[in-house]
Formats: structure tokens, sequence, C-alpha cells
């Protein structure tokens, strides 16, 4: 029997633009990032799917095991009924996957700290996309949900121009690299955001974000057209005001860091994971002495 070990890849993510409205269809700016996920395969004679999840450390987060062929069971682990989910999705997109009791050892790798919200899940449903050769879509729509931008950028090297029309997502890989990209921080808060939770918060606003979809897409636009840093700021500004009205909480600026001297953004699901802030040699010491260690320069971040 063949026991060449496979291995696939899948790039974190960060939203620069359009959180929350892109799933009205706003259009958004996501940027893949230099921290990844990995999944290996590699097939064994018993027939069961051996699970382990490391993570950046090295470290086994969570191990399992399925017998197969695969089928549907109440799993009293939250984790282990994610995962029996998405592998029997995939396997209802491609009957042929899983499909005989040819057995699979499974490890996937994480890059990246579980809590930096980079993209823990888009990584992990890409990967099994690609092992199921499947349509990582279609197989998030079934699973998590979201606006599938966290897939575009797992799949792609450059930054993207995204945008859901009739539901169908749109990709567009952007040169997006701003002259003055050493000017710009990615600042970790020190929490993970639940996204699932704050997407269903969102959906129960509803009031405004119709105009808000179109500003949000002009605010796009310019933003990655931009050469000057003033502009940038006052995009990055505007879209903070615009969001916080709607979402009737107050911009990060205005609730950690009103005396900081640059701007900052919220980026994904608001009070968690990383902001954006533009400024200089002295931002890294202004987030330290706040409490906030993790300070990545914009290259250091973005794939």
């Amino acid at each position: 029997m063949k026991t060449d070990k496979i291995t696939y890849y899948s790039n974190g993510k960060l939203l620069l633009t359009g959180e929350y409205l892109v799933l009205d269809g706003a259009l958004a700016l996501g940027v893949p990032t230099k921290f990844e996920q990995n999944l290996e395969i590699q097939p064994i004679i018993a027939p069961k799917i051996e699970w382990r999840s490391f993570d950046k450390k090295g470290v086994v987060w969570f191990e399992t095991v399925f017998d197969l062929p695969l089928s549907k069971t109440k799993e009293s682990n939250t984790i282990k009924q994610t995962l029996q989910d998405i592998l029997l999705q995939a396997q209802k997109i491609n009957p042929a996957f899983l499909s005989t009791n040819q057995g699979f050892k499974v490890q996937t790798n994480l890059g990246f700290p579980m809590d930096w919200g980079l993209g823990s899940s888009s990584t992990l449903i890409n990967n099994i996309a690609q092992w199921a050769k499947v349509n990582a879509f279609e197989l998030l729509k079934n699973t998590l949900g979201g606006s599938g931008y966290d897939i575009a950028c797992a799949q792609k090297d450059t930054p993207i121009l995204y945008q859901l029309v009739h539901e169908k997502p749109i990709v567009k890989p952007v040169a997006y690299t701003p002259v003055f990209k050493d000017q710009l921080y990615f600042v970790h808060l020190n929490k993970k955001q639940r996204s699932q939770r704050e997407i269903v918060r969102y959906q129960n606003i509803k009031e405004g974000t119709k105009e808000a979809v179109n500003t949000v897409s002009e605010i796009t636009e310019f933003l990655v057209k931009t050469t000057k840093l003033d502009d940038f700021e006052m995009l990055l500004k505007e879209h903070e005001k615009l969001l916080s009205s709607i979402l009737k909480l107050p911009t990060i600026q205005d609730l950690q860091f009103k005396d900081y001297f640059g701007q900052t953004k919220s980026l994904g699901a608001w009070g968690g994971d990383f902001i954006l802030a533009t400024g200089n040699d002295d931002t890294p010491k202004y987030f330290i002495e706040k409490g906030f260690k993790t300070v990545l320069l914009y290259d250091e971040m973005v794939l």
C-alpha cells in the first residue's frame, strides 16, 4: 500500500475593510498572512481516521478517532462534533470522499497562536476541501457559514478585493502594496473574538446597512488607490465611524486608545483579535506599554 504523506496548505487572513458589511455585499479588502495552517494526510491500513491537531508550539491541543465508513453520531465534544459535521458535509458534496474503508492518519499544524484570529477554522475548511476535492466556499456555507472572504485569502497569495454578488463570491486579486507600509502596524488585543456570535449580533441590527454597504465599498476602492498616509487615515476613521454608528459600539480608538498619535481600526469582529494602526517607530513602545505585546509591521504579517 502506498503510504506517501500528502500536505495541504492554507493562508491565514485579515479583513482590512468591509467587516460585517461584506455579508451584505460590500466590497472588502482582504489580505492573506504569512502565518498559515497545513493538513497532513497519510494512508493507514486500519479503517479509521486518527486525527491530531498541533498548535504553533507543536503541542497537541486536540485528538480524536473516527471509524470508517464515516457516520453521523451525536458527540459530547463540541470540537469533535464540528469536525465530524465538516467531514460529512464534504462527503455529501463529493460522495467518493471517505467512501471506502481506507484509513488515514491526519495531522493539522497551526502556524500562529490560536487566539490570534487569523483563521484556524477557515484554513481547516480550505485544507479539508482540498483533501476532499470539493468547493471550499460551498463547504464553508454548509458548515460554519460566513462571507467566505477568509476562504479566498486562504487560496490566494496576494491581497484580494472580495464581494458577494447574489450570494456568490467574486474574488479579484489586487497588487496592493501601500507605499507607506512601513508606517502600518498590526496589534493584537490579547483576546479572541467569537466571529460567529458577532455575525449573528450584526444580522439582528440591519438598520442603515444598505446605505453603509455602498459607502464602505467606496471607501475600499479609495483605500486601495491612495498613496498618501493622511488620506489613508481619513478613510480608516470614516470606516470606523460608520461601523460604530451601525453596531452601536464605540470605536477601538475611543474605547482604549484616545491618546494614541496615529489612527487605529478594528479588523474583523469588533472587540478582539488584531487592529490596524498607523504610526511610526514609537508605535510598538506605545502599545507594549499598554500591555499589548504583539505588534507586527505590515511586511511581517502580510504575505
